[in-house]
């Protein structure tokens, strides 16, 4: 099994809520983006959230809107052994340093986990006073297809309120 790596964090000045899934599966690692994998639905689940179908624009753009909605996008996870794509087959797991990027944004006030293995892991690296929500959010993966679309959207636009309040900022600044 070879080593896989995460991506750079998705970050900016704007960043209010920053989701954190665990480690890009095989589609993602192979095309060189986030959730790249077609019938992963994280990009139908931010849209939702920021309001936005953000499925038909490309890449760029999506990370562009995300960015501009006040949302930023990495792992709990810098590198780790995995045959395949399920967290479960997770081994020898290097922790991502979440602090750190918690440190370039400085309007930063949640933190949300895509799926339990995210959370699992991101909980433990932040320990329990980082002075932000965290939010555990059911995961987008295909492999979490136990719940229903609707459900999992329905979790997801518990964002909603700290994006609106970095909308209220933009409008005001």
């Amino acid at each position: 099994m070879n080593r896989k790596a995460s991506f750079a964090p998705v970050i900016d000045h704007r960043t209010r809520v920053l989701v954190l899934g665990s480690l890009p599966g095989e589609a993602s690692l192979a095309a060189g983006r986030y959730y790249a994998h077609p019938r992963n639905m994280f990009w139908h689940l931010i849209g939702a959230a920021i309001g936005a179908d953000l499925v038909p624009l490309d890449y760029e753009a999506r990370l562009a809107a995300l960015l501009a909605s006040g949302v930023g996008l990495w792992d709990t996870v810098r590198s780790g052994r995995r045959q395949g794509s399920l967290d479960s087959a997770l081994r020898e797991v290097e922790d991502n340093d979440i602090a750190a990027v918690i440190g370039q944004a400085p309007r930063l006030s949640a933190i949300a986990f895509n799926g339990a293995t995210s959370a699992r892991i991101g909980r433990r690296v932040l320990g329990p006073d980082t002075g932000l929500d965290l939010l555990d959010l059911p995961s987008s993966s295909p492999a979490h297809a136990a719940m229903p679309l609707a459900e999992k959207t329905r979790r997801w636009l518990a964002l909603r309120p700290y994006l609106d309040q970095a909308r209220s900022n933009a409008a005001t600044e």
